[in-house]
């Protein structure tokens, strides 16, 4: 049986205090890592000739089915026909960016413009949704066909953090809804919030910090009842029919946009949760560096954004050593290509020479593999 929302949400409370207080956070440790956590983001962020390149690949998808027994330019194409919304998956062989084929999900498309909108308000927002995404991705927790993450439901834990922040950073949603939810409306609702949380001094690091420190301390209180409403924009209670993890969404409240995540899963995913608040421990007492942390919370497939040789417990960082380009998809290739060699290359494309088709197709560079976090969020992805 739930317990009464007034019950959660005093627990949830009590709980979140206590997590603090086991997280100590002093100016100095959070001015270090809102350095890095805002370096991650400038240099992962998409660049303009990614979207460049995203717009070439639309136009090479429609010539897709034209050369369906051809040299194509995806690898991996995996039908997947169980989701909620039926999708193809397939890998850029350009770029290796991972990319999900849909047609007429509206739905999607529609909650995909509404955070784009709600992302105006506070640019925190995209930049916790972008570096949260990231973290998931690094640790293999961003895949609700494997039954972990969803990247709606990162994002809409964003959403919910900064709605329950004091002061909050963004609004409910059911004051952005109260004409309804098409986009054209509640563009409109979303310009009287411009200056919402500006009331809000936290940084970035203060965010990212006290996100997975509210998420790990109501590990307990899911299965009670336990759920983020961005619509209420607090803490609710509502059970379902799949326990573990329990997001509301916020244009259907009848839908649990967590409900991909499965037991294991559930504890894989507070596993990533706890190491990663230990390694934010230890950058805080000097145990490790910077560029490890960063490595430790966003992979070891990253472009390095600190120099090598910094001492923790010293304000003065070396200039000399420049950050180091790393593959950025050598991860994702990796884990892709042992598939792919057990499939010789995907169902029914080959991928003997895709990427030097690329070139015939324009001046390609490898882009980032993560996107846009305000674009093209859907509820498979």
């Amino acid at each position: 049986m739930a317990l009464s929302q007034t019950e959660l949400l005093n627990e949830a409370k009590k709980l979140e205090l206590q997590g603090l207080k086991k997280n100590p956070i002093t100016p100095v440790f959070i001015s270090k890592l809102d350095t890095l956590l805002n370096d991650a983001y400038a240099i992962r962020r998409p660049k303009p000739i990614d979207y460049h390149n995203r717009r070439d690949l639309i136009r090479i998808l429609n010539a897709i089915t034209k050369e369906l027994y051809g040299e194509g330019h995806v690898i991996g194409v995996q039908a997947i026909m169980t989701a909620r919304v039926p999708i193809i998956k397939f890998i850029d062989c350009g770029t290796g960016i991972e990319c999900d084929l849909s047609v007429e999900n509206r739905d999607g498309i529609q909650k995909s413009q509404i955070l784009h909108l709600v992302s105006g308000i506070d640019e925190r927002f995209q930049k916790l949704s972008f570096l949260m995404k990231a973290w998931a991705k690094a640790h293999n927790i961003n895949s609700p066909k494997d039954r972990t993450l969803s990247s709606l439901c990162i994002i809409q834990l964003v959403a919910f953090h900064l709605q329950t922040r004091d002061p909050p950073i963004i609004p409910p949603f059911c004051t952005l809804f109260e004409d309804g939810t098409d986009p054209v409306i509640v563009v409109k609702r979303v310009k009287n919030y411009s200056e919402y949380g500006k009331g809000n001094k936290e940084s970035l690091a203060d965010l990212f910090i006290t996100l997975l420190v509210k998420v790990a301390s109501v590990e307990n209180l899911w299965q009670k009842g336990l759920c983020a409403s961005l619509y209420q924009g607090s803490w609710t209670s509502k059970l379902w029919d799949t326990p573990y993890l329990s997001v509301e969404d916020f244009t259907d409240l009848s839908q649990n946009v967590a409900r991909a995540v499965g037991r294991e899963q559930f504890k894989e995913i507070y596993g990533c949760i706890h190491s990663s608040l230990c390694h934010l421990s230890s950058f805080s007492d000097g145990h490790i560096q910077g560029h490890q942390l960063v490595d430790l919370l966003f992979g070891l497939d990253s472009v390095s954004i600190v120099p090598r040789q910094i001492d923790t417990g010293s304000n003065d960082e070396s200039k000399a050593n420049l950050p180091v380009p790393l593959n950025g998809h050598q991860t994702k290739r990796m884990r892709v290509s042992k598939g792919l060699k057990e499939k010789q290359q995907g169902e029914g494309w080959r991928g003997g020479q895709q990427t030097q088709g690329w070139k015939q197709h324009g001046n390609w560079k490898k882009g980032k593999e993560e996107n846009k976090p305000m674009a093209g969020v859907e509820e498979h992805n």
